[in-house]
């Protein structure tokens, strides 16, 4: 049986505003803040409470990055919380919906991705009675824009959850800068607004985080990037030498042609990733391009006679990933190029101290200190200089070391 324990007045307000006379005719309510705070669960309690109680009939938009990611986040921790308040809840997975009833109400949930511009097309011609928008600051504007003109039935409203981004992101400058404007209640969390979550707990998230990341996730703040994209590592700390005894190898390739490519061999040893050795090659250096089948040569090479897994590469590199399926020797599998997303939990894996880096893998022990925030965008890029070693790195951690992508549901307090 799940029950919730205890509530923060942020969580409560988060919940219940819909009927607070003093927000009760509001549009929108916007939730942002540090991670595992506590408000998406109490936020999707508060919009399927206020569904329930205010429509029977309606359908409604319940929109994550991917469906997914909003599975996993959302729905999954929400439907045994509302089963056991008296919700019944019927998943048609295949078909990416929820009907939910309560007190003789029945209202349709369903469920987008908004991963990209295309993904408008997806809600477009649908009318709402109201739209509740997870991780919002990870969608494009034009996805937001499209599932918010949706809602044209009286009394919808639109609910809005996020972690902090850059300070010129869209959303912070048209929705959290614009909050009385645009007639929405706006919550700000910290860590301290989840009563469930221990100091030990808090701390380490603490430890989890540094620079930009640390602001952002830690602290709550909309905070631009700048600086070195791993203030954290640290050659004292995260380069090795000897050789060291591994039970799983991975190869991950950045594939350039007028770039450098920069291939690394991984092992695992006692669940830290080692980068046993590496190649690169800059054309730029040695005035001479290299054909897919020599950099193949080189992936069989640093290869050598360790039993690879798979090979995971740069997904633009198309036709070395053919080339590598036509030798039939190494699985070889599309890299996840989500550039914020890698650089995070390359960050994470850093800070936690599961990569280490043996001393002759001289080119992405350089790129370390050269791998920098352009301060001179207004969203967060890397500066696209020293960085194929940076992005075969960031190819292996998104593969290999995450399973899905990033997971930032926040946890209130629930009893067995």
């Amino acid at each position: 049986m799940l029950t919730i324990n205890k509530l923060s007045s942020k969580q409560k307000l988060t919940m219940n505003w819909w009927k607070n006379p003093k927000y009760a005719d509001y549009d929108a309510v916007i939730c942002d803040g540090a991670v595992r705070s506590g408000k998406t669960l109490s936020m999707s309690l508060g919009f399927v409470f206020w569904s329930s109680s205010t429509f029977n009939g309606s359908a409604f938009a319940v929109c994550g990055k991917t469906v997914t990611s909003l599975r996993r986040n959302v729905i999954t921790p929400l439907i045994p919380i509302l089963k056991e308040y008296g919700f019944t809840c019927i998943e048609k997975i295949s078909k990416n919906y929820i009907d939910i009833s309560f007190s003789g109400n029945t209202n349709r949930f369903y469920f987008f991705g908004g991963k990209d511009e295309s993904s408008a097309s997806l809600i477009q011609g649908m009318t709402l009675s109201g739209v509740f928008l997870d991780e919002v600051a990870l969608m494009p504007r034009s996805f937001v824009e499209q599932a918010l003109a949706r809602c044209s039935v009286n009394g919808s409203k639109m609910w809005f959850n996020c972690n902090p981004d850059n300070p010129t992101h869209w959303f912070y400058n048209e929705w959290i800068k614009k909050s009385k404007q645009k007639h929405a209640l706006y919550i700000h969390f910290t860590m301290d607004d989840n009563p469930s979550l221990s100091q030990k707990l808090k701390n380490r998230y603490k430890r989890l985080y540094s620079g930009t990341f640390y602001e952002r996730f830690v602290l709550g703040k909309w905070t631009a990037s700048e600086g070195i994209v791993y203030p954290m590592f640290s050659p004292q700390n995260h380069v090795y030498s000897g050789d060291i005894k591994c039970e799983r190898f991975v190869i991950s390739c950045d594939y350039g042609t007028v770039n450098p490519s920069s291939f690394g061999l991984w092992g695992l040893c006692n669940n830290v990733w080692y980068r046993i050795k590496e190649y690169y090659y800059s054309s730029k250096k040695t005035g001479i391009s290299r054909t897919d089948e020599e950099h193949y040569t080189a992936l069989e090479n640093l290869a050598g006679n360790y039993n690879i897994s798979r090979v995971i590469v740069d997904p633009s590199a198309s036709s070395f990933i053919e080339c590598i399926r036509r030798h039939g020797k190494f699985r070889v599998v599309k890299a996840n190029n989500d550039v914020i997303t890698g650089i995070r939990h390359v960050s994470t894996a850093l800070k936690q101290n599961k990569l280490r880096f043996n001393e002759s893998c001289r080119d992405i022990i350089k790129e370390f200190s050269l791998y920098c925030w352009n301060d001179k965008s207004d969203n967060d890029v890397p500066i696209k200089e020293n960085d194929h070693a940076m992005d075969d790195m960031r190819y292996f951690v998104m593969d290999t070391l995450v399973s899905d992508n990033t997971d930032d549901f926040c946890v209130i307090s629930v009893a067995r």
